[in-house]
This record gives structure tokens, C-alpha cells and sequence, in this order.
């Protein structure tokens, strides 16, 4: 594609003007290839790296993102043989998308879609471990020993499989909404996680993935992702490739105690409340 100036890059990509624009590069916040560029510099915006104030931004017309907050009852597929209703069937656009890995068709909650091969590889890559909230409801109380067992881990068929964090968000009524945040996308782990354990997950729920949280959003409907919000995926894979000392790896986007107890409201109540099929 044919270079243009950044600051009509950066406007046609819905960051500012064109006048805030150039304002924003005359103060050296923008990057492109990781160089701050001076007012006037040019950039390819299908293949160079833009950002500003450090967040990548998306500068390519033809790549989507998308947000779906997928029902129960609904496939993970582009297509199904069976005529079942999948997720592509809700996101009434005329590009293909595709989803980025998979939610079973009985767990409900964040799914992305998007034709951005690349980094759909690199989110589902186990290597670069990205971060997934999911919200069970399970027979309660859980004891303590239980929930330090999904920490620890817990023996699977295929291997050993454990939360990188849990925590137990309500109990009344004989239940538990328990917050697990996984760094695998192995099928139906969370639940053969709680299998092994002897707990039936009576209801399973994405509600965060690489940063990106599904708020108030409502179920079967979807949303295109915000510039700050598909920077955060490219910075949850950047972060999960690189190692932080003793081994271990940076967790992405650190949230506030705030932020962490507004979405377990948030998915406390969708559970509650059952929301459509």
C-alpha cells in the first residue's frame, strides 16, 4: 500500500483530527517502527507498527475486531453441518471473521472474532499465556483445599491444568460463584478442571480475555473493539512472550481492585439472572 503522512493515518483511524493529530506527533507521542517521527514522516498502515502514547494502534481499514458476548446454546464455528446456530450467524458483517479460539456451545460470555490471522495465532499460542477470566457457578460452599487446587493444579487427561489465579466471589443458597483466570485454552478445562475436583459447573462464563472485559454488553449481541482495546490484545501477547525474572511472566494490564470487583458484579449478576439462549 502507498505510504501517507501519520497524522492521516491517525485520523482516518479515529484517534483525533487531523490538526489534534499533528499535534500529538509535533509533541514526539507517536511511534511508528518504534522510532518517534517528526511532522511530515510517512508510514505504510497495512504493515508498519503505529502507536501513540505507547499503545498500538490499529491503522489497517480491512482488519476487524469484534466483541460478542455468546449465548448458551450457540456453536463456536463459522459454520456447522448440523444447521445449529453459531457465531458468525450473530455478527451481521459482510467480512468474514472468524472466532479467536473457542467457547463450548454450553459456556456463554467473551468471544472475539476477527480476520487478523496473526494475531489470533499468537493469542491462542500456549506459549505466550494470555490471560482468561471465566465466572462458574458450582455446588457451594468450595473449601479453601479445593480452590488451592486450581492453583496448584489439578490432573487431567492431558496433562496437568491449573488457574493462575481464583477467588471466590459470592456464596448463598448452596452455591459458588468462584472467578478463575486461566492462561490455556484447552477444551472444556475449566470444567474438567471442577470435574476432577467432584464439582458440577452448573453454568460457565467468559468474562475478560488478554485485558479486554465483556461489561455490560448484552447476550447474542456484539460490539467492534476500540483502538485502546485491541492495543491491549498486541500488549498481552508482547507481555506473554516475555519472561519476567525467576521465570515467571508478566500478567497483563494489571487491574485495579476496583476494576476487578465492578466484573465480578457485573458476572455475579449475568449468572443470577440466567440472560437469554
Amino acid at each position: 500500500m502507498t505510504e501517507q503522512r501519520v497524522q492521516k493515518v491517525l485520523a482516518a483511524a479515529g484517534i483525533a483530527s487531523r490538526r489534534a493529530c499533528e499535534e500529538l506527533i509535533a509533541t514526539g507521542r507517536v511511534r511508528v517502527n518504534g522510532e518517534v517521527v517528526e511532522l511530515g514522516a510517512k508510514c505504510d498502515p497495512t504493515a508498519d507498527v503505529v502507536e501513540v502514547d505507547g499503545e498500538r494502534i490499529n491503522t489497517d481499514p480491512d482488519k476487524l475486531y469484534v466483541l460478542l458476548n455468546k449465548p448458551r446454546g450457540v456453536v463456536t464455528t463459522a459454520d456447522d453441518p448440523q444447521g445449529r446456530p453459531t457465531v458468525v450467524d450473530l455478527v451481521n458483517l459482510p467480512q468474514r471473521l472468524y472466532p479467536v479460539g473457542r467457547l463450548d456451545q454450553d459456556t456463554e460470555g467473551l468471544l472475539l472474532l476477527t480476520n487478523d490471522g496473526e494475531l489470533t495465532h499468537q493469542l491462542l499460542h500456549p506459549s505466550f499465556e494470555v490471560p482468561r477470566t471465566y465466572v462458574a457457578l458450582v455446588p457451594g460452599p468450595v473449601r479453601k483445599r479445593a480452590l488451592a487446587q486450581l492453583r496448584d493444579g489439578v490432573e487431567l487427561d492431558d496433562g496437568v491444568a491449573r488457574a493462575r489465579s481464583v477467588r471466590v466471589l459470592e456464596e448463598e443458597h448452596g452455591r459458588a460463584l468462584i472467578e478463575l483466570v486461566m492462561t490455556e485454552g484447552r477444551k472444556r478445562e475449566v470444567r474438567r478442571m471442577f470435574a476432577a475436583l467432584g464439582l458440577t459447573v452448573e453454568r460457565l462464563a467468559r468474562v475478560a480475555y488478554a485485558g479486554v472485559e465483556l461489561g455490560e454488553l448484552r447476550q447474542g449481541k456484539w460490539r467492534f473493539l476500540t483502538q485502546a482495546e485491541v492495543g491491549r490484545l498486541h500488549a498481552a501477547v508482547a507481555e506473554g512472550s516475555r519472561p519476567a525474572p525467576g521465570g515467571q511472566r508478566w500478567e497483563t494490564r494489571r487491574t485495579t481492585r476496583g476494576e476487578r470487583d465492578a466484573r465480578a458484579a457485573n458476572a455475579a449478576r449475568a449468572t443470577r439472572r440466567g440472560g437469554s439462549r
